[in-house]
C-alpha cells in the first residue's frame, strides 16, 4: 500500500506566478473604417520583426491596470489618454510553450478612441515604426495572441475572456 503524501501546509506551497500586462487599441475613424495603430517591434528580444499593438507592457507593482494603461500609452506613443476613455475589450490568459510558471500571462486588451497629441515612436530602441491599419487589412506578421485579438474585435467576435497557448 502507497502512502498519500502529506498536503503542504498552509503557506509553505510555491506560489503560481502570472505576469499581468496591459495592451491598448488606438481606434480611430478613417472615412468609411475603423483603423488601429500599430508599432513595429524591433530590438526588445521578444517578437522582433513584428507588429503589436500601439502600446503594451507589464503593469508595475503597486499599479491598477487602468494606470498601467495610461503610462503605457504616455511611455510608448507620447500621448496623454483618460483612465475613463479605456474600453475594456478582452482578458486572454496566455503560456508559453515552455511550462515555466512565470511564463503565463494575463493580458488585459483595452481600446482607446480618444487622446491628446499625435502619437509617436517613444522608444525607437524598441520600436521603429507606427502605422494606422484597417482593422479588417492587418499587415503581416503581427504577433499571434494580439492577431487573434484584433481579428475578433474586426469581426465583433471578441470574447470576454479567452486563452492562448493552452489545449483547449
Amino acid at each position: 500500500m502507497t502512502e498519500e503524501p502529506e498536503p503542504a501546509a498552509r503557506g509553505t506551497a510555491p506560489r503560481f506566478a502570472l505576469v499581468p500586462a496591459v495592451y491598448v487599441v488606438l481606434r480611430r475613424r478613417h472615412h468609411d473604417h475603423r483603423e488601429v495603430l500599430l508599432q513595429f517591434r524591433d530590438g526588445t528580444g521578444f517578437m522582433d520583426r513584428h507588429w503589436a499593438c500601439g502600446a503594451a507592457g507589464h503593469v508595475e507593482a503597486g499599479e491598477s491596470l487602468f494606470q498601467a494603461a495610461v503610462r503605457e500609452v504616455r511611455e510608448e506613443l507620447g500621448v496623454q489618454i483618460d483612465a475613463d476613455a479605456l474600453v475594456p475589450l478582452v482578458v486572454v490568459h496566455r503560456r508559453h510553450e515552455d511550462d515555466d510558471p512565470v511564463n503565463q500571462r494575463i493580458d488585459v486588451f483595452f481600446a482607446c478612441d480618444t487622446w491628446v497629441g499625435e502619437p509617436a515612436i517613444q522608444e525607437p530602441d524598441k520600436s521603429s515604426e507606427l502605422g494606422w491599419f484597417d482593422v479588417t487589412e492587418l499587415p503581416d506578421p503581427v504577433v499571434p495572441h494580439e492577431g487573434r485579438v484584433l481579428r475578433a474585435l474586426a469581426t465583433g467576435d471578441l470574447p470576454l475572456v479567452a486563452t492562448y497557448g493552452f489545449e483547449d
